[in-house]
């Protein structure tokens, strides 16, 4: 009879301890300490948390599951969160607990991860941004149409980003178009003030601005020629970077719809990410959508997408380093 009450007193205290570390995890996080948390706490293997998933109308797989609680991956498609606001049901927790500490996330570097940027940071830059184009007379539109657009980006050996090459071809719907305006947004600790702007085809560097603290730079490039309404131009130019440390992302916002845009991601041959995906945002405060796996050319060491026809908003590719 002892031996039975010893045991229901240990199992008592484990249960204790677990509820004391749940409790602790959904208030501070991060997301995978809770969802480990809360799933040892109601003692269900995953196999089981798949079942009572797959009765809401979510599949998700055990492997992502497992992913999920180690923080190797976090949730981001449309699913994957329905998959989570199910998880709080399934698992006895207070609404929008876990989608919140997922929301959090994304507003501080992930351990061992490569920093990303906040969505205050985002709109800290675009304040700054907006600075320093009034500096130099300018706008975002700068009286020019994108039909294609063609950025090349190389992540150099320590993982860095080491250079964004951009091709324009530009149609302006105004007369006396004489310049081309660049935005560069550095990663998290990089250095405008040591990047290089370098004109490469049908165009000259001129003034150049930045900003230290946002990673912000903008650069002139200006046309041998003024365009006339309706008049097409094709130019190139490369920023040379590699002043931040390990990159994890590529993201291009677009304020304006219309033109095609690709974008090609080359690493180095000595560091190539395991996985490589796609994503889009309709502004810098919304979640990431249309998330799609894209295959990494071991031979060319690069990734890339094609949008034929951008839509205002945000689009990137994304990698996983090991």
């Amino acid at each position: 009879m002892r031996h039975g009450t010893e045991h229901a007193d240990v199992a008592t205290a484990e249960a204790a301890l677990a509820a004391a570390e749940l409790e602790t995890a959904l208030r501070g996080g991060p997301f995978h300490v809770a969802l480990r948390a809360a799933i040892a706490a109601r003692g269900l293997p995953l196999q089981r948390v798949q079942h009572h998933l797959s009765r809401y109308g979510v599949r998700v797989g055990v492997t992502s599951l497992s992913y999920w609680q180690q923080g190797a991956r976090r949730p981001q498609r449309p699913e994957s969160l329905r998959a989570v606001r199910a998880l709080e049901e399934i698992l006895h927790l207070p609404d929008e607990s876990l989608i919140r500490l997922l929301a959090e996330t994304d507003e501080r570097p992930a351990p061992e991860r490569p920093a990303s940027r906040s969505y205050r940071s985002l709109v800290e830059a675009s304040g700054v941004l907006e600075r320093l184009l009034t500096e130099l007379e300018a706008t975002l539109d700068g009286g020019l149409h994108t039909i294609g657009h063609h950025e090349r980006v190389r992540i150099g050996a320590h993982r860095e980003l080491l250079t964004r090459e951009s091709q324009h071809i530009v149609r302006a719907h105004k007369d006396g178009v004489d310049r081309y305006v660049a935005v560069h947004h550095g990663d998290p600790g990089c250095s405008p003030e040591h990047m290089t702007v370098r004109a490469m085809e049908n165009c000259r560097t001129g003034r150049v601005r930045w900003h230290h603290e946002t990673g912000v730079l903008v650069a002139e490039l200006l046309f041998d020629i003024r365009l006339r309404a309706g008049d097409t131009f094709l130019f190139r130019y490369r920023v040379e970077d590699g002043t931040a440390g390990v990159s994890s992302e590529y993201v291009r916002g677009f304020g304006f719809a219309g033109g095609q845009y690709a974008l090609q991601v080359r690493f180095h041959g000595q560091a190539l990410p395991t996985r490589c995906h796609r994503f889009t945002q309709h502004t810098a405060a919304a979640p990431r959508t249309g998330r799609q796996e894209l295959p990494l050319s071991r031979r060319h060491r690069s990734v890339h997408l094609v949008e034929p026809r951008v839509r205002s908003g945000i689009l990137g590719i994304g990698w996983d380093w090991e």
